[in-house]
């Protein structure tokens, strides 16, 4: 129990219908991009939160039949007898810590476009379907029949969880996906039968599967249900409301309740649109219509916030999914009075982006997420130092910081010296920016770390020199050193530099340095990530007229993989800024730049008093260059290596600069074949090969 008598009540158990969980602690399903793929990446995955204290362990979302799957979207599937290798793998994995393991069975219905199984999709109404993509494909609605059927498909895969040696099954329907949602919903549901119309009606199915569920598992399992509450359209969606009366009468039916958002991007907000606990307002009330236990999220990383639910009766137990990513020792590091060891969740959603890009899933604050079997990286160990004694690391950005808690962690003597008075480059920077004040985070871990090393020493205020490194004589200099935004227009339409008037160039450079500009501003966004929006946000609060300028047909586009691009632009036209899609800018042939539309060709002249470029970025490189042309004076300095991370070599994402600081600690002195796959991969058993003579013969 931890030392901290107020934070006792976490650890208690707790009761799930048949079974025990140790304690208060719960890793809702979540998915990860690597489901029947990568499988033995995804079970390191859910085995590392098992180990870290997680009481109960879920998967991600299950495909229970083939007339319902996802792809291009990689995530498990019970279909039949065949995948259950894989899935007791999971249990076995978590059952080694002694924790609870939990399935998701997902009948996705309207969201599953089938574009696999080339079965037709099948749904409450005659509707297209609920993709992503606005995949050409309709489904169509259900029969008796129909239903029928997706009763027993959905006891089947609840036998199968069974045997497979789940703990906790699960019915779903929340976040779009499950048909369950689909038939609450009137927006979906325009049935005229006992399935449609009024709201016990249209609760039925769902009803339904958790006593197809129960009657078939329930002797052993705990039956779960995830169920989401509000689809935040008032009453032409599911709301709170009908949602409390439909509880007040199935409310002892399952064993658990998982309440949630109905859509994902909602639940599942960036902490720029959603603080810690955010769901609240819409999960209380539910507890205290049932005696079985609530689980629900908020991206929680406070314990004193997680106290606070259980004790106000709002939650029995604590839902996480991306602060179980950030740490997976979350739970143990709060029952060792190591507060200080958590690395909090930023909320940038860079772990979603891999289920939406179908890649594994990576993390910002944690960059051995994704890589536990794969590289054999565990997030709280790391080897001992090798031959080397010491290290010289040039920029306290996020790779440098990383670079020296992991080095400083296995052993050597590190030295970080950043030319800025304050530690963390761009997150410090960015930080600064509207809805990014959880950036810092990624900093401030990294401190604290360090600052507990005696191994490990910072200079701030230190600019160095290629003749302050020779003679400094480390053995090993790692060049952190970050990047700049261009000024030229140089990214993804522009290839080739182009001259604007300087006096009406900005850059975010401009703006971390404290030149703000004024007046009527035009942002020209071609990086498509968040940053763009955000500066043109920033400018409006300082009283700028904006007017957003992007080639892509949406503002911040690839936040579509972070689900929060709806919400971005949504955003910025309510705060007044102005968008101006499918076009790029030039310079025009007088004093102010053209937009020109990407398709027509058609340009209009944008009478601005400052333009600033959110395009590419060049890495600050200079300093290898130098030390490159001084590599005869290596030796006499006792230089071994010299290596850019992080942006400094390609700039990308934090997440990107973390993992390339933290992967340059763990393989410094380590035997690296550059003609290896430096890491393991798993490749698909085929089927033995058929005589081609015969194959199609009757």
């Amino acid at each position: 129990m931890p030392a901290d008598d107020h934070y006792q009540i976490l650890f208690e158990p707790v009761k799930i219908g048949p079974v025990m969980a140790p304690n208060r602690f719960y890793q809702v399903p979540h998915c990860n991009g690597m489901g029947y793929r990568d499988v033995s990446g995804m079970v390191a995955l859910r085995a590392i939160k098992a180990e870290g204290g997680w009481g109960v362990v879920n998967t991600e979302q299950v495909e229970i039949h083939h007339t319902s799957e996802i792809t291009p979207f990689i995530e498990l599937r019970i279909w039949d007898d065949r995948d259950l290798p894989v899935l007791s793998r999971i249990t076995n994995a978590v059952h080694t810590f002694g924790s609870l393991a939990g399935i998701e069975l997902a009948y996705n219905g309207m969201n599953g476009p089938n574009m696999y199984s080339r079965e037709v999709p099948l749904g409450p109404s005659d509707l297209p379907t609920l993709t992503y993509t606005s995949d050409p494909v309709q489904a169509r609605a259900m029969t008796k029949r129909d239903i029928v059927d997706l009763r027993r498909w959905h006891r089947n895969a609840a036998l199968r969880a069974k045997s497979a040696g789940f703990d906790i099954v699960y019915v779903y329907g929340a976040h779009g996906f499950g048909a369950p949602q689909h038939f609450l919903s009137r927006r979906f549901n325009h049935r005229t039968d006992e399935y449609g119309g009024s709201l016990k009606n249209r609760g039925r199915l769902l009803v339904e599967l958790i006593e197809d569920t129960k009657d078939a598992v329930g002797d052993t399992c705990a039956v779960a249900c995830r169920i989401g509450v509000d689809e935040l359209i008032g009453t032409d969606g599911i709301h709170i409301e009908e949602m409390l009366e439909l509880f007040s009468d199935i409310a002892e039916l399952p064993d658990l309740w998982d309440l949630t958002l109905c859509d994902w991007d909602i639940d599942s907000r960036t902490s720029r649109f959603g603080e810690e606990g955010h769901e609240e307002p819409f999960v209380t009330g539910f507890k205290p219509l049932t005696t079985k236990p609530v689980v629900g999220v908020g991206r929680f990383t406070s314990p004193d916030a997680m106290v606070s639910q259980i004790r106000r009766g709002v939650l029995d137990l604590i839902g996480a999914a991306r602060p179980s990513i950030a740490d997976p020792f979350l739970p143990k590091k709060i029952e060792e009075d190591r507060l200080e060891d958590i690395r909090e969740c930023i909320g940038c959603n860079i772990c979603v982006s891999g289920d939406m890009t179908m890649s594994p899933i990576r993390c910002t604050q944690n960059p051995t997420m994704g890589e536990e079997w794969r590289r054999r990286w565990h997030p709280e160990k790391i080897q001992s130092k090798g031959h080397s004694k010491s290290v010289l690391i040039v920029g306290g950005g996020p790779s440098g910081l990383e670079c020296t808690r992991a080095l400083g962690r296995r052993g050597y003597k590190v030295t970080l010296a950043e030319k800025s008075n304050e530690l963390g480059g761009r997150v410090t920077q960015e930080s600064q920016l509207p809805g990014l004040a959880a950036w810092n985070r990624v900093r401030d871990y990294r401190l604290g770390q360090i600052r507990q090393m005696d191994n490990v020493e910072t200079y701030p205020g230190s600019e160095v020199t290629v003749e302050d490194i020779l003679e400094f004589g480390s053995e090993h200099v790692v060049l952190a050193t970050g990047s700049k935004w261009r000024r030229d227009g140089v990214s993804r339409h522009h290839l080739l530099p182009l001259t604007f008037p300087e006096k009406l160039v900005f850059t975010p450079d401009d703006i971390f340095e404290g030149r703000v500009p004024s007046g009527r501003v035009v942002v020209y966004d071609d990086d498509h990530f968040y940053l763009g929006g955000v500066v043109a946000e920033y400018c409006r609060k300082n009283g700028c007229e904006v007017t957003l300028v992007t080639p892509a047909a949406v503002v911040s586009s690839w936040t579509m993989h972070t689900l929060e691009q709806e919400i971005i632009q949504a955003d910025l036209l309510k705060k007044g800024i102005k968008i101006i899609p499918h076009h790029f800018i030039r310079p025009g042939k007088e004093t102010y730049p053209e937009a020109v539309h990407i398709y027509t060709g058609e340009s209009t002249v944008m009478n601005c008093d400052a333009l600033l470029l959110v395009t590419a970025r060049l890495p600050n490189a200079s300093l290898e260059t130098e030390l490159g042309m001084m590599r005869d004076s290596w030796g006499d300095a006792g230089i071994k290596s010299v290596t850019r991370i992080g942006d400094a070599l390609a700039p990308s994402t934090i997440a990107a600069a973390v993992y390339s600081g933290h992967r340059y600690a763990r393989e410094l002195d380590e035997k690296i074949d550059p003609d290896a796959v430096p890491f393991d991969r798993e490749l698909t058993n085929i089927a033995p090969e058929p005589d081609w003579n015969t194959f199609w013969q009757e």
